[in-house]
């Protein structure tokens, strides 16, 4: 008679035990919801050349552009271009003209919020530029008095020129509409190799922009505008904080 009310005791508390695991199973909300990736190419322009086209004498260029999505935090990226650009100095005048291709990738260092596209990248590029090299007029350097410096006027021109050079480009990307991007990035750049004319230095390299005396190192910045055009989508978990 005394084991009856034990036994009675334990079914209660099993079975008591039993419904409310049940129960926190069935109010435990799901800490996951789904997050939709889009992969697919971007292309796009500079904005920064056709503005320099506008304001600034003697130059003129353009700039496309275009990265793939690989994974969800690399791109392939590839950008092309022309540029033109009159260098008057007192000691010399000359013109280059030519065209230049980068390759490369990017690394998206931002996490985007629930229903975000935007990104920070930090990306590394080989830049090639081919171009040619036009010398109006130069002035030949002399510190004697009694010989005054003098202005040669004789145009030569120097083609079939190659430059090669590794760039960091660090951007950041806003999406502006649905798959509309604008971006601004700035660039720091380290010459490779380069052809120079006999006797006569390239003082702009397409793609690489302005060179400077005893430095192989060269600047950049851009603005751009792409558009996203999406292939397929990925759909990933993304975990919630539980309160």
């Amino acid at each position: 008679m005394k084991i009856a009310p034990i036994l009675l005791c334990c079914i209660s508390f099993f079975c008591g035990t039993q419904i409310m695991l049940a129960q926190n199973k069935t109010e435990t909300p799901n800490d996951t919801v789904p997050k939709v990736e889009k992969y697919g190419l971007r292309i796009g322009v500079d904005l920064a050349k056709p503005l320099r086209t506008l304001i600034e004498d003697g130059y003129s260029g353009f700039e496309v552009m275009g990265d793939f999505r690989v994974t969800k935090k690399f791109y392939a990226a590839v950008e092309l271009g022309n540029e033109k650009k009159d260098w008057i100095e007192p000691y010399v005048s000359s013109k280059t003209t030519g065209s230049y291709a980068k390759v490369g990738f990017d690394y998206n260092a931002y996490e985007n919020w629930l229903g975000m596209e935007n990104a920070i990248t930090l990306g590394l590029r080989y830049g090639f530029s081919t171009f040619k090299q036009e010398l109006s007029s130069y002035r030949i350097y002399t510190d004697n008095p009694a010989f005054p410096t003098q202005t040669i006027y004789e145009p030569q021109e120097f083609s079939g020129l190659t430059a090669h050079w590794a760039e960091l480009i660090i951007a950041i990307k806003t999406e502006i509409l649905n798959n509309l991007y604008l971006s601004v990035n700035v660039q720091l750049k380290r010459k490779i190799t380069e052809d120079e004319p006999e006797n006569f230095a390239n003082l702009y390299i397409p793609g690489f922009n302005k060179t400077y005396d005893y430095s192989e190192f060269g600047v950049g910045y851009g603005y751009s505008l792409s558009y996203l055009i999406p292939i397929f989508k990925k759909t990933e978990p993304l975990k919630l904080d539980k309160q």
